[in-house]
């Protein structure tokens, strides 16, 4: 088999460069909850946590603001409700569940921002303020040019596909 070229970084786009750098960051966070005792968390069960960060949720509400069919976002509640992060409570409709965020879902999310923070700094250390201000500037304008700003600010970003 033929040895693959290494592909020099400074050839990747913003938008890979983006990519990678966030996924790694979301790597090292999963790995520092689980190390934690928050087992079982995976970077798709955010996509859900956003939507009831805010307060409790339909699942049908939970489906359309995720994009997927009311099976899948039960789907996916069911398991976050079994690893003990979200939980199920009586709607205004005796027929209607709410999900919302545990005490545990609570507690993940408080260590997963603080854990966010703790690893920016520590990877912000070797870069001036004024570096790091230039750089979340640029990102923030490529967010609202590309039209994913809105989705971010009202907490509805959707999983990739």
């Amino acid at each position: 088999m033929k040895n693959l070229e290494e592909l020099p970084l400074e050839r990747l786009d913003l938008g890979q460069l983006a990519l990678f750098v966030g996924q790694r960051v979301n790597e090292r966070v999963l790995e520092a909850l689980h190390a934690r005792g928050f087992a079982g968390l995976r970077t798709s069960h955010g996509y859900v946590v956003q939507h009831v960060v805010s307060g409790p949720r339909s699942i049908s509400e939970l489906a359309r603001r995720m994009g997927v069919t009311q099976q899948a976002a039960s789907k996916i509640v069911a398991e976050l409700v079994e690893l003990g992060y979200l939980e199920l409570a009586a709607g205004d409709d005796a027929r209607q569940k709410l999900v919302r965020l545990s005490s545990r879902g609570r507690r993940a999310l408080a260590t997963s921002r603080r854990l966010r923070a703790a690893l920016e700094r520590k990877l912000l250390r070797d870069h001036s303020e004024r570096t790091v201000a230039q750089t979340r500037a640029v990102l923030t304008a490529l967010l609202e040019q590309l039209g994913a700003a809105d989705a971010i600010r009202t907490r509805s970003v959707r999983e990739p596909r």
